[in-house]
């Protein structure tokens, strides 16, 4: 192997499957951490086993998947030099180790992505599973543009330049490897899936993905990116209704005009205040960003402008509904843009 691959397996209240996959692991080259994510007593004997096929580190209560795999990362990250490929692999001997090379040799041929197991997901999966996977596959699309097919899977390798990176994104429990994937687009880190098997084992019982809060979990994460256009939205629709009772008596197409561009005006200092701090959580220059938000937003206040005064005055629709068909059209151009070049590049460190 041209790297040092590390397999990094997060465990709460394995089985004796974890001994198995950790010798599979060990016979192909893998080196290999274990993370002992506060499981009970009962499992002691099993990770004192698993000491003579890999370093475990341990948790002493139960923190969730993300802490575990943060901690392991960590850890890694402190005592391995460069050079190396991590995969994460489930302890519940879900992955093959076939398919776990089969990643690694992508990243290695791929350093600079984030390489995903991508499951068929066609036949005999649970149900839960396949309903799981599709919502979040579809709202992941909604929210970033890119077209992930398994959004929900744990076997993931990347190369060592990325390990900073994974260490510092938010998330504790299974809400982070969703975070990892929404992440990766703001970051520029492109994302490759490689198909391998599926495998749930008895009906993927031994799985502790809790299918309402932990679908919470991840789902408020995000909806957050679409939260902040939705409330930038309601302040500007309410500042539009207002001003335009405020200045009825300019005529219809002065005070249609001016309600737009003052609501305007105040929706986009507030979406970009939103944006920037609490959903993209930018540290890209203030200056640089600002400037294309506000030429981004004088570009779509002439097109929202141009349009509701086609719809209202030639077309003879109400102006609140005009108002709302305009909103719409423009919250998906603005959005597109936002994510895909205003706020997409890395952080600047």
């Amino acid at each position: 192997m041209p790297n040092t691959w590390i397999a990094l397996i997060p465990a709460y209240q394995p089985t004796s499957l974890i001994l198995e996959l950790l010798y599979e692991v060990r016979k192909n080259g893998f080196q290999a951490v274990v993370v002992n994510d506060g499981s009970s007593k009962n499992t002691a004997a099993l990770f004192q086993k698993a000491e003579q096929y890999a370093m475990v580190l341990t948790h002493p209560e139960n923190r969730g998947k993300g802490c575990a795999l943060k901690t392991g990362l960590a850890y890694i990250q402190k005592h391995y030099v460069s050079d190396y490929v991590v995969v994460t692999m489930d302890a519940d001997g879900q992955h093959q180790i076939s398919d776990a090379v089969k990643v690694c040799r992508a990243a290695e041929q791929h350093p600079d992505r984030l390489i995903l197991g991508s499951r068929g997901l066609k036949e005999d999966v649970p149900i839960r599973s396949r309903f799981g996977n599709s919502v979040t596959r579809f709202a992941y699309r909604l929210s970033t543009g890119l077209k992930v097919h398994d959004t929900q899977t744990g076997l993931r390798a990347f190369s060592s330049c990325l390990v900073r990176e994974f260490v510092e994104i938010p998330g504790e429990r299974y809400e982070y490897e969703m975070n990892v994937l929404l992440e990766c687009p703001r970051k520029g880190i492109p994302i490759k899936e490689i198909e391998i098997e599926t495998i749930y084992l008895y009906n993927n019982a031994s799985s502790h993905f809790h299918t309402l809060k932990d679908s919470y979990r991840i789902y408020k994460e995000i909806f957050k990116f679409s939260a902040s256009s939705f409330v930038s939205f309601l302040v500007d629709y309410a500042l539009y209704s207002l001003l335009l009772l405020a200045t009825a008596t300019l005529g219809s197409t002065v005070s249609l005009a001016v309600s737009n561009i003052l609501a305007r005006v105040v929706s986009a200092s507030i979406n970009y205040t939103l944006n920037r701090k609490l959903v993209f959580q930018s540290k890209n220059s203030v200056v640089k960003s600002i400037l294309q938000y506000f030429l981004l937003s004088a570009a779509i206040l002439v097109g929202n402008t141009l349009v509701l005064g086609f719809l209202a005055d030639t077309m003879g629709i109400n102006r609140y509904a005009a108002k709302l068909c305009t909103e719409i059209l423009f919250f998906v151009v603005s959005w597109l843009i936002q994510k895909c070049f205003i706020f997409r590049g890395r952080e600047e460190k």
